[in-house]
């Protein structure tokens, strides 16, 4: 019998871990830390929500169809801003907006490939990007990556076949945390080219990146055009994920392919959360930089309190952005201890073999920790807690 598309991937992971709080009790003196998912559990400030309830009210075309390519007025403001922060020639027409970022990485796929075609992904890899290959019945192409979680453009060329038809990479990286090298995406921009390939770079969190100034300068490239196809989410910026705003920046003519999938999936996207995000874009510049403060703060937190963890024989694999990336040192399964250290630890987090495809077996001793939602006083918490485990 012939699988479905959907039964030819695995159950979305979240959903799965969450149901491991299924009839367990978390006492007062020891509430549940989840750190299993990268979204923030807050609503957008409230400055932000009255805005927001005065478009509502006050704006009619928030409630109608609008362009499916997106709200002109914030293209344009992604690309002003795009082109200051990156010293890019980025034009309102090369953006799109779609349903989160989720849609443009499905959209840009279903521009790029077909049946049996090849996209390479350095693993760990974020599992939404599997799920969608998998539904579309093109193959992962699995790339390791190095001892300090990066991937190496060498050694993908290794893996380039004539099916291949792009790379994919996030940086800040889904779920190990790290930046990768202005140099790295560079290497990776000029084999995509090289090879006639797409480069997909998801820099749904780039908002958070330790570095100051541009993270790359893929941008600059007067061609960027030709390989280049740049994924965002504001989402994880102005706390808008029930509203479901990203983008995607590529060529006009990759857009004018993107359009048929984004008119046939969901016509166009959240009129509220689009307005949202321009008015976020325009007003909430000193906000999101005290937000970014935030988030480094607890990433430093991460690497002061990662010594309890170390003594016991934890190694810390990547940390950035929203995430943490470790290595345990028991001797089962992260499969087996994540759903073990819900009712051991109060501690909801995910397993490495949620990242790795089944036949890579280093998954099973790493884990993910998702550190939006808990602050340094939290951190501390989490690691007494997993410093303190029976194994």
């Amino acid at each position: 019998m012939t699988l479905s598309r959907t039964a030819t991937t695995f159950a979305p992971p979240v959903m799965e871990a969450r149901r491991w709080l299924d009839g367990v009790d978390h006492p007062d003196t020891r509430p549940l830390l989840n750190v299993s998912q990268a979204a923030p559990v807050d609503p957008p400030p409230l400055v932000m929500r009255e805005a927001m309830a005065k478009m509502i009210v006050e704006d009619a075309e928030a409630h109608l169809y609008g362009p499916v390519l997106g709200l002109p007025a914030l293209r344009a403001e992604v690309a002003a801003q795009w082109n200051t922060a990156y010293c890019g020639n980025i034009d309102a027409d090369q953006v799109a907006i779609t349903s989160g970022c989720n849609q443009a990485f499905a959209a840009a796929i279903a521009t790029l490939c077909n049946e049996g075609d090849e996209v390479i992904v350095p693993v760990p890899y974020y599992f939404n990007h599997r799920m969608w290959l998998d539904m579309s019945g093109v193959k992962t192409v699995s790339l390791m990556t190095d001892d300090a979680m990066i991937p190496d453009a060498a050694a993908a060329e290794k893996l380039i076949s004539p099916r291949t038809r792009a790379i994919a990479l996030v940086s800040p990286n889904n779920p190990c945390g790290v930046e990768y090298p202005a140099e790295t995406l560079r290497a990776f921009m000029e084999l995509a080219r090289r090879h006639k390939i797409a480069l997909i770079v998801d820099e749904t969190y780039r908002d958070f990146d330790s570095r100051t100034g541009a993270p790359h300068d893929l941008f600059t490239d007067p061609d960027w055009v030709d390989t280049l196809i740049h994924l965002y989410s504001f989402s994880k910026a102005y706390r808008l994920t029930g509203h479901r705003v990203g983008a995607i920046i590529g060529s006009e003519a990759r857009l004018a392919e993107i359009e048929k999938f984004l008119d046939t999936v969901t016509i166009c996207p959240n009129q509220l959360g689009q307005r949202a995000a321009l008015w976020g874009m325009q007003h909430l510049q000193d906000w999101l930089a005290g937000e970014r403060l935030e988030i480094l703060d607890r990433r430093a937190a991460i690497t002061d309190n990662f010594p309890k963890l170390a003594q016991q024989g934890w190694k810390l694999l990547g940390n950035g952005a929203y995430f943490a990336y470790a290595q345990h040192p028991y001797n089962m399964s992260s499969a087996e201890l994540a759903p073990r250290l819900v009712q051991d630890a109060g501690v909801l987090l995910l397993p490495g073999t949620m990242f790795m495809p089944a036949e890579l077996p280093d998954g099973a001793a790493q884990v993910r920790i998702a550190f939006a939602n808990i602050d340094r006083t939290g951190i501390g918490t989490l690691f007494d807690r997993l410093s303190d485990l029976p194994y």
